[in-house]
């Protein structure tokens, strides 16, 4: 929550919200007259966030089925949110594109999510692969290895990007803010 730097008032969406477990959090920063929009893809989760959003009588609070991926962001967003499901969005670098041009100047993007430790022995990367070859979509997933695609993506869209590596490197905090105009990386590299 500190990384996205919240401030009363503040617009906020929640990618992949699940049940809404981050909600309370977000809500304390923003106050009453902040908004959050929580998205995600399965009814399930979202009758969830639903409850919870009711049980705390949190008016402020939107919910929306929708796959990250085609998520439709509104303009003007102070910060944006997604915790341990990015990773699994085949799409992840155009999520964080799309994500970047609805923030606002000086608006945050943070990613809490998981991987694989850069720093695993050989031997050990080896085996986690064999075993995960039993369930071939973490084979996949090791092999597409998105938690650089979107280190790679929040570098070319975001300014002061901050990596931080988790759990003796099996998960990361990614955050960077959108530039000002004047500051946009994307107009002065090309």
């Amino acid at each position: 929550m500190r990384a996205l730097g919240l401030r009363p008032g503040d617009r906020v969406v929640d990618i992949a919200c699940g049940t809404g477990l981050n909600f309370a959090p977000i809500e304390d920063a923003i106050g009453p007259d902040g908004r959050i929009v929580g998205v995600d893809l399965t009814d399930a989760m979202l009758a969830q966030a639903e409850d919870r959003r009711d049980a705390n009588g949190w008016s402020n609070i939107s919910l929306v089925q929708a796959d990250a991926a085609t998520f439709d962001f509104s303009t003007g967003v102070d910060a944006i949110l997604c915790t341990y499901a990015l990773t699994q969005v085949p799409e992840c670098a155009e999520v964080i594109a799309h994500g970047t041009a609805a923030l606002s100047g000086g608006g945050r993007w943070v990613v809490l999510d998981l991987k694989v430790p850069d720093t695993a022995p050989w031997w050990l990367a080896q085996l986690a692969t064999a075993i995960a070859r039993r369930f071939a979509s973490i084979d996949e997933w090791v092999m597409r290895r998105p938690w650089e695609v979107i280190r790679a993506a929040m570098q070319v869209e975001l300014a002061d990007l901050c990596w931080t590596e988790l759990f003796f490197g099996t998960a990361f905090l990614a955050a960077g803010s959108r530039p000002a105009a004047s500051e946009d990386r994307r107009g002065r590299d090309g």
